[in-house]
Formats: structure tokens, sequence, C-alpha cells
């Protein structure tokens, strides 16, 4: 039997948070986009309107992750990603909104322009320490690689007198200062509120679909579905890595959550769905389908994806639709992750490919 959704949330209240999104962010009906696509019902959980610094998933793992830094009594956060990180920008907006000086190491790849544009142009507003390095070919960072330029930092921050706190990219897995799942344990909070909400309109979810990435997010729910109801699947449609490695992470965290919360699951492989079909080019590149995705969902429904995560996951949802992975009575809740600053360092490909030539 699953455990009541009170139960979990109590055994979240052990971690400390500091109070920085709206909760809980709202879920409704897409009763245009469901009757387009011809498929299950589809609702949102819109966690783009968390509330900090343009809103997004990030925000909510940062909650516990800056009142762990605060209880380490950090005065700098160093972090990781790529050059127009959604997680790095919400960290540096949590982190300057509680005194704590954020250092960002942005990867970038070859082809990128470091222009102070979306997240970039953010980072530079809230005077952040911006650090950007070349990716190998093909824009891929390897963890490893990116916790060693970390650990380099954190010396070089120590010996100026200062105490930093080292966090991965996405707050997801592990590492540096970071010694619990606080990303994931946020998501399992998530997923208590999607039920709940799905509850309240008399319904129970089938189904959460969203954009994974560094996997906190997914096994957070992953963790919070197989916690609190008995047939909700979670399905991450991967944006940027194949979903063998991929999935050993996000198994990693979900185990690491589990264990956390006590609450002996016994997660495993068979428990989490990763998709890595719709990765399309690559991490960041924008393509047409992306594009016109992004058209169909703001003119069928009012809400704009970004073009990085959440229009690679209604890709992947809405091919899901098209081949017939999906019952036509399924709820499918799909969680809109944030990101939409990434549409302007890529306005000139999305103009170009909705613009009809003459």
């Amino acid at each position: 039997m699953p455990y009541k959704i009170p139960d979990v949330l109590e055994r979240t209240e052990r971690f400390p948070h500091v109070d920085i999104i709206h909760r809980p962010t709202p879920l409704r009906k897409l009763e245009r986009l469901s009757a387009r696509l011809g498929g299950p019902e589809i609702y949102i959980k819109r966690d783009d309107l968390t509330g900090l610094a343009f809103g997004g998933n990030k925000s909510r793992k940062l909650e516990f992750i800056i009142s762990d830094m605060l209880q380490k009594k950090a005065d700098v956060v160093i972090t990781w990603a790529g050059l127009q990180s959604n997680w790095c920008m919400q960290t540096a907006a949590a982190a300057r909104s509680f005194g704590i000086k954020p250092i960002l190491m942005l990867f970038k790849a070859a082809d990128q322009q470091a222009t102070a544009d979306g997240n970039v142009l953010l980072d530079v507003i809230l005077d952040a320490d911006l650090r950007i390095l070349d990716a190998a070919k093909g824009g891929i960072v390897k963890s490893a690689q990116a916790m060693d330029v970390l650990d380099e930092a954190g010396r070089e921050v120590k010996a100026q007198g200062h105490r930093p706190y080292l966090v991965p990219v996405g707050g997801s897995l592990v590492r540096g200062d970071m010694d619990k799942p606080f990303g994931a344990i946020s998501y399992v909070i998530a997923m208590a509120e999607i039920l709940e909400q799905m509850r309240a309109l008399g319904r129970e979810p089938d189904y959460v679909v969203h954009a994974t990435g560094s996997g906190g997010t997914q096994a957070g729910l992953a963790v919070g579905a197989r916690a609190m109801c008995s047939g909700c699947r979670v399905l991450g449609i991967s944006v940027s890595d194949p979903k063998g490695p991929f999935s050993d992470d996000v198994l990693e965290i979900a185990r690491a959550t589990d264990d956390a919360l006590g609450l002996g699951l016994d997660i495993m492989p068979g428990d989490l769905t990763v998709f890595d079909e719709y990765i399309g080019e690559g991490y960041g590149v924008v393509d047409k389908a992306v594009a016109e995705t992004i058209r169909l969902v703001f003119q069928t429904e009012g809400i704009v994806l970004d073009p990085v995560y959440t229009a690679k996951a209604m890709i992947g949802l809405r091919d899901l639709i098209k081949t017939g992975f999906f019952n036509p009575t399924d709820k499918v809740v799909f969680l809109h992750t944030g990101g939409t600053p990434a549409l302007f360092p890529n306005r000139d490909k999305i103009f170009n490919f909705l613009v009809k030539k003459p």
C-alpha cells in the first residue's frame, strides 16, 4: 500500500528549507491542446511560475540547498553548467538574496557566442563571478571533469579567507558539499502537490511527463510516485544524455532520496523510464520541431515553452501520443520546468524557422 501524503511530507520536514518560491504552483487541464492532439487528457504543472528569477524547477531545489549553505556558514557558492544555464542563474539569484556570493563555471560549446543575452545577461545583472570555459567537442562536459574545476576554485576561495559551498549541476547528484539529495527531496514534495491537485479535480494521474537533464527532478518525482500512488509512471524526456548512463545517475539519486527519507522503497532500474529519442541534434540545439512546438503550445494555451527543455519534452509527449503509447482515457501531467530566458539567445533560429519566406 502507498504511503499517505502527509506521512511522506512529514519525512521531508526533517530537512530545513528557506522560503523563496510560491507553493503550490498552479495545475490545470490543457483543454485545447488535449483536443488538438487527440490523445489523453493533458494537464500542466506550472513550475515555471515558482516566482524566483523567471521561475523553474531549480527554485524548488534551492530552497533546501540554500538552507544547507546557511547551516554550513558558506559565504560563497560555486557551481557549474552550460553557458545559458537556468540552474546557474537561479543559484546566483537565490544566493544573492541571502548574501552569498555566486561563482559560476559556465562551459561554452565551440559554436556558442558568450554574449550578454538570456541567462548570461541575468548572471551579469546579479553580479555573479562568471568563469567561461571551453567544453569538449560536442559541448559535452563530464561531471568528474567539472567537479575538478570546482575543487580548484574552492581552494582558491578558501585561500582568500572565504567559506565556499560546492554544488553539482542541477543540485542533483550528491557531490561536493551537498551531502544529501536536496534537489530530489524537493521534487518528492512537488509530486505530493501534483497528487493533491489532481485529486481535488477528481482525477488520478496516470503519467507525469517532463524534461530531464541532470536527474534530480526525475528522481524525486519517481520516488514520490512510488511512495504515494500505485499507478502513476514518471516519464523523463532526456534533453542531453543517452538513457543508459543517464538512467544510472537517476537511479543513484533516487536511491539516495529513498534512503534520506527512510521510505524503504527499494528503487530498481525498472522504476525509472527515460526516453532519449527526442534529443534531436544535441543539448540546446534548436531545430524546426522545437520552434513549431513552442508555437503550438503558445497558440493553443497561451503558455510559453523554452527551447532547451520543455519544448523537447513536449515533442516527446506529442510523439508518444501519436504512436499510441497512452490510452485515450489516461490523465497525463506535463511538468513545465521553466527556462524561458533561453528563448532570447535562440531568437534568430526560432524566427527563421517560423517566418514564411516570400
